[in-house]
C-alpha cells in the first residue's frame, strides 16, 4: 500500500505535535493546517487521503471548510470537537464529515479511527472486499465497478460511506436490516451501539435519493424502498 497523505487542521500547537508524532510513526504522510484557511489551500496543493479537522478555529471554522470542501470532495473527514459540544459534532456530519473524535482522546482510538474511516473509502487498497456488484432498481442504478450512483437519470454525488450504506440497503432490497447489522457492515465493529451515525447517514442520503428510497422499519432498522422487481414498496 502506497504512503497515504492525511491532512491534521488545528490551532492548538500541542495537538498538532501529537498528531504528527503518532501518524507518521505508523506510517501515514503529514500535511499541518493552523487555520480553516490554510488548510484549504494545503487540501488543493496536496489532495490528501483523509483530512482531521478541529471545528474551533480562526479565520474559516471547522463547520465552513468541511462544507466547501464537500462542494467538489468526498475526501474522508475526521472532525473533532470539544467534549459536550453535541450540538457541533451533529452538524458537522450534516455537512458531510465521516466521523468525529471528542477532545481528549487518546492514540489507540485515535488510531482506530483513522483506520476505520479509511476503510470505508478505500476498501480494495486496505484489503477488504470491495462493492463492485451492479444493481439496478427501477430508477435507482448503482455502478459496482466504479461506486457511482444514478437516480431519475441524474449522477448522485455520494461520499464513500453513504455509497456503502446505500449499497447494503439496495443489494439486501426488500429485506430490512437492523441498526446492528448496519454498523457492522458499513462502519466496522468499533461503532458497535452508535446508531446515531445510522440516523444522521439515512438523513443525508433521504436529501440526496428520495424519501421513496430509504424506508424506516420502527424500532428495527431500515430498508431500500424499491423491490428488485422496480416496484415500489407500498407503505413505509
Amino acid at each position: 500500500m502506497s504512503e497515504l497523505k492525511i491532512l491534521i487542521v488545528d490551532d492548538d500547537a500541542n495537538l498538532l505535535r501529537f498528531l504528527e508524532v503518532n501518524l507518521t510513526s505508523r506510517g501515514y504522510q503529514v500535511i499541518q493546517a493552523r487555520d480553516g484557511v490554510e488548510a484549504l489551500e494545503q487540501f488543493r496543493q496536496h489532495k490528501p487521503d483523509l483530512i482531521i479537522l478541529d471545528l474551533m478555529m480562526p479565520r474559516l471554522d471547522g463547520w465552513q471548510v468541511c462544507q466547501r470542501i464537500r462542494e467538489d470532495s468526498i475526501v474522508p473527514i475526521i472532525v473533532l470537537s470539544a467534549r459536550g459540544d453535541e450540538d457541533g459534532k451533529v452538524e458537522a456530519l450534516y455537512l458531510g464529515a465521516d466521523d468525529y473524535l471528542t477532545k481528549p482522546f487518546g492514540v489507540r482510538e485515535l488510531l482506530a479511527r483513522v483506520q476505520a474511516v479509511l476503510r470505508r473509502s478505500i476498501p480494495s487498497e486496505l484489503g477488504h472486499q470491495a462493492r463492485e456488484r451492479d444493481i439496478i432498481l427501477g430508477d435507482l442504478k448503482i455502478h459496482g465497478e466504479t461506486h457511482t450512483v444514478e437516480w431519475q437519470g441524474r449522477s448522485i454525488h455520494l461520499t464513500p460511506t453513504e455509497y456503502s450504506l446505500l449499497y447494503e440497503l439496495a443489494s439486501n432490497s426488500p429485506r430490512v436490516l437492523s441498526h446492528a447489522e448496519l454498523l457492522k457492515r458499513v462502519w466496522g465493529p468499533e461503532y458497535e451501539g452508535a446508531n446515531h451515525y445510522i440516523h444522521i447517514y439515512m438523513g443525508r442520503l433521504r436529501a440526496k435519493l428520495s424519501d421513496r428510497v430509504i424506508i424506516t422499519a420502527p424500532g428495527i432498522g431500515y430498508r431500500c424502498g424499491i423491490r428488485p422487481d422496480n416496484q415500489p414498496i407500498p407503505g413505509g
